[in-house]
């Protein structure tokens, strides 16, 4: 039986999809003890001919459905699996060698119950637009600071483009829900804190994380996050998350919270300082100025999840009194 099934959703990614697949294939664990899943969430781009002629040395699985999001196509690779121990890899994280036996490593030393996330670090020589290096400069810090002990990680941490847990733990606590399209990772992780696992970040279970995407959609996804924040405090009984995202704003940089106050229901204001930001970012990246590009990414991309908050709780009025209250 195998030790550990890895299970990739892939959407129109042919191209990432296979340096994925290769990299699996020099993994230096036994090709004998893991399987791979692949779910194809409605490819066009001739990744469902590729996984039906393709010839590989994996245990290779391919499954294809109809495009229905990434929450359903994990949950259909997890129903496919047939090891105790699920790898999630997504189609953009091409995996070091070590990869596979590190997470088995930290799962052998400590049991089920812990979850096991690994960094998703910037490939060398690879080039990504400014809004993604920026995404991943954040990333890189919270990985740093893991790693050298300054906090523990949580399931704020559970970024699916590489983690591990127990099949058992899936299937306990219903799966990924599948109304979520973003961010069904870190409420299926809540639940999984409610159940007493434990999060383990090993930094050497190194995936390379090939991101691309554009400005719009860069810009969409703090927005959402913003918004099921409200939604899995008021619809899913996380009831500490809100009070901690109102605390947080106190945090905030100057920039931040100046861009929030002047925004917030202004959408005009919104998209006219949106632009502006990108045009600034776009002259400090032609001069070298990185901490500038950094700075202006940080505030947009702040301005939008607090956005998706504020809409989500009825406006800015309701907003506002929340962190008011916050900070009493």
């Amino acid at each position: 039986m195998n030790t550990i099934s890895v299970i990739i959703p892939t959407y129109n990614r042919l191209k990432r999809l296979q340096r994925v697949l290769a990299a699996l294939e020099r993994q230096n664990y036994a090709l004998d003890d893991f399987e791979v899943v692949v779910v194809s969430d409605g490819s066009s781009d001739g990744t469902n001919e590729y996984l039906r002629e393709q010839t590989t040395h994996l245990q290779l699985h391919a499954v294809v459905q109809p495009n229905q999001g990434v929450a359903v196509a994990r949950n259909i690779g997890v129903r496919h699996a047939t090891s105790n121990l699920i790898l999630f890899i997504d189609d953009d994280v091409v995996p070091a060698p070590q990869l596979i036996a590190e997470h088995v490593l930290i799962h052998t030393a400590h049991g089920d119950d812990v979850i096991v996330l690994g960094p998703m670090l910037t490939p060398e020589g690879f080039h990504m637009s400014r809004w993604v290096r920026w995404e991943q400069a954040m990333l890189t810090k919270q990985y740093d600071a893991m790693r050298d002990g300054k906090y523990s990680p949580s399931a704020r941490q559970f970024y699916t483009g590489n983690t591990s847990l127990a099949r058992t733990h899936l299937l306990a606590s219903g799966g990924f829900d599948e109304n979520f399209r973003r961010a069904e990772d870190v409420e299926l992780a809540y639940r999984l804190a409610e159940r007493g696992l434990q999060f383990v970040f090993n930094p050497n279970a190194i995936g390379y994380h090939y991101a691309e995407r554009s400005f719009r959609s860069w810009m969409e996804i703090p927005y959402v996050y913003g918004r099921n924040d409200v939604i899995f405090t008021r619809d899913k009984q996380q009831d500490w998350l809100l009070p901690e995202v109102f605390n947080e704003f106190h945090d905030r940089n100057m920039l931040v919270q100046l861009l929030v106050r002047l925004c917030l229901d202004r959408d005009a204001l919104s998209r006219s300082i949106v632009t502006w930001l990108k045009g600034i970012s776009y002259l400090a990246d032609r001069i070298g100025f990185e901490r500038l590009v950094q700075t202006t990414h940080s505030g947009i991309f702040n301005l939008r999840y607090y956005q998706g908050v504020a809409h989500e709780m009825g406006g800015r009025r309701r907003f506002f009194a929340q962190v008011a209250q916050a900070h009493v």
